[in-house]
């Protein structure tokens, strides 16, 4: 497979793509094998195994493994640079695990595991990030070192954050940091930022509702809690429209509850428990909604006889684009691509992210690449059994990662050409 000269015209433009275009039937054979091959948060093995040895083949100039367990970090000096003198530093990351799901696809590098697949498209941002490798270790067009940073754990395991505990930034001093992620609802080809929030926290609630068992015949004796979930998943739905600002937002879903027995039709359990999610972009709306969950949840269970505790998670922080850093992003998409192209003000998303981290200590942004049909979305959106990453936009994603080394590290001579 290659990108054919009408799919150019529609993806990209300069030398960085045309160059990576030319290579890009290897990197879907990459993208494949990955895909073929899923693993969760911190089993990477077999991926990050795969990606030294690709880097090797692409000439890096260092490759550094079991950086958070199972991270990878690669360096590419450009010209006149080493080791010793590496000059400013700017990390590129892309994830590399996948997720807890069964794969519905017929495709021949569907997954060898039951029950897991790349249902985000991570192996995707692994090969974009790997196409980019073998790009700036050729050329080298750039005053500064490229740190090429390989993620585990993006699915829940916070994988950033570990990598960073593990010296990431202190081994390597970026002084900016970028990441990319596919968005199958965004037309092919589109590239989206948006400076401040582009991805919401992410919290795990846990209320436990404690009451009194007994007969299902005889409630009055007991202390219903299921009864009182109820009434405090009904309540909890009030929180955001009713105790926030409609500039404010934020989302509260009960994804869960689990209490007494499926088969003990008259048994009134002692115990139910209620398991959801809050996402925000703002601390302050995060405190004001922990305050307000626990108080209602506490006062709910009062009214009934019972009590309620919450256990309130701060899983991921809001994913927050610094602001010159995103225009710079939204700059180099728009040389690649065209100013059409370009969303400089793409709609934040309520899904979480773990690079937030990652942006907490550098700043940097977070952008996304479209990968649905030309003109509109694609057939099947991420964490779903039938998604699967479109390998159309590898040589895209790997030539904004490239264009953003040589643009932040121009040459001596001027910045180069996307």
């Amino acid at each position: 497979m290659s990108v054919g000269a009408s799919l150019q015209s529609v993806l990209g433009r300069g030398a960085a793509f045309a160059r990576i275009a030319q290579f890009h039937p290897e990197l879907t054979a990459f993208r494949r094998d990955l895909h073929a091959h899923p693993e969760l948060g911190f089993e990477e093995v077999y991926t990050s195994g795969r990606v030294a040895e690709m880097l090797k083949v692409c000439g890096v100039d260092s490759i550094h493994t079991g950086i958070g367990k199972t991270g990878v970090v690669a360096l590419v000096h450009g010209q006149g640079r080493s080791a010793s003198n590496p000059g400013r530093m700017i990390g590129l990351r892309a994830d590399m695990d996948a997720l807890p799901l069964t794969e519905h696809n017929e495709c021949t590098w569907r997954s060898s595991k039951p029950g897991l697949m790349h249902g985000c498209g991570h192996d995707g941002h692994t090969a974009m990030l790997m196409g980019a490798a073998r790009y700036l270790a050729e050329t080298r067009r750039f005053d500064g070192t490229a740190v090429l940073i390989f993620q585990p754990g993006e699915e829940g395991y916070a994988g950033a954050r570990a990598m960073m505990q593990d010296g990431l930034f202190e081994r390597f001093p970026c002084e900016q940091v970028y990441a990319q992620h596919n968005s199958p609802e965004t037309p092919l080809g589109v590239i989206g930022i948006t400076p401040g929030p582009m991805q919401a926290a992410v919290d795990r609630i846990e209320i436990r509702v404690i009451g009194k068992g007994g007969h299902g015949a005889r409630p009055h004796q007991g202390v219903d809690p299921v009864l009182v979930a109820a009434h405090i998943i009904t309540a909890v739905q009030s929180v955001v429209s009713r105790n926030l600002s409609a500039f404010d937002q934020a989302v509260i879903s009960i994804c869960s509850m689990q209490a007494g027995h499926p088969g003990a039709m008259s048994v009134i359990p002692g115990e139910a428990t209620l398991v959801g999610t809050v996402r925000t972009y703002s601390e302050r709306v995060q405190d004001q909604i922990e305050d307000r969950l626990r108080a209602l949840c506490i006062g709910v269970a009062q009214g009934f006889g019972a009590s309620a505790e919450l256990t309130y998670e701060r899983v991921y922080p809001a994913t927050v684009n610094t602001v010159p850093e995103a225009r710079f992003a939204c700059d180099v998409a728009a040389a690649l691509v065209g100013e059409d192209k370009v969303w400089r003000d793409m709609v934040p998303s309520m899904g979480g992210e773990d690079f937030s981290f990652m942006l907490q200590a550098k700043p940097g942004a977070y952008i996304r690449i479209g990968q649905g049909l030309p003109h509109g979305p694609g057939p099947h959106p991420l964490h779903n059994s039938r998604y699967d990453f479109n390998d159309d936009i590898l040589p895209l994603g790997a030539a904004l990662h490239a264009s953003l080394i040589e643009q932040a590290l121009p040459m001596a001579s001027g910045v180069i050409d996307a």
